[in-house]
């Protein structure tokens, strides 16, 4: 965030690697957070489904990781990133359907290809960055006051 805007909250999350019991549990602190910071009921619920795709992601594909929520007047910001094998074709990861989800995750009903144009559909932006075996990076932006 710039440093001209006023920061309201902000919350580090720490992931480890391959945790699934715990995937999702960040999602629902961060659904809570943003309800008792006063946030519009729209942006907890996409921010909520852009967390829990962000997480599991980070489970399933990462040596861990963290997810950064920033809330300020006029926007709430999810920031996940990972120590992972990295994304080699973003612009594939974006097309729905499209999954390098291993056959482990797909037995437990992962890896439908949809994470990233869940993300991407329920931010008001999205931005990626990766390097291959140098992890990823990625940013979803919600705008407040919209309507």
């Amino acid at each position: 965030m710039p440093p001209k805007e006023k920061l309201l909250h902000r919350r580090v999350f720490i992931l480890l690697p391959g945790n699934l019991e715990q995937a999702g549990s960040v999602s629902g602190d961060v659904r809570r957070e943003l309800v008792a910071l006063g946030v519009e009921q729209d942006i907890v619920r996409r921010a909520g489904v852009v967390c829990f795709e962000g997480e599991m992601n980070i489970a399933m594909y990462s040596e861990g990781g963290r997810i950064i929520l920033l809330v300020a007047d006029d926007r709430v910001e999810l920031l996940f990133s990972d120590r992972g094998p990295g994304i080699p074709d973003i612009e594939l990861a974006r097309t729905p359907g499209y999954s390098t989800a291993p056959d482990w995750a797909r037995e437990l009903g992962f890896g439908a290809g949809m994470g990233i144009p869940n993300m991407e559909h329920q931010s008001d932006r999205l931005e990626i960055r990766s390097r291959l075996e140098g992890g990823t990076v990625i940013r979803a932006v919600f705008r407040r006051g919209r309507g």
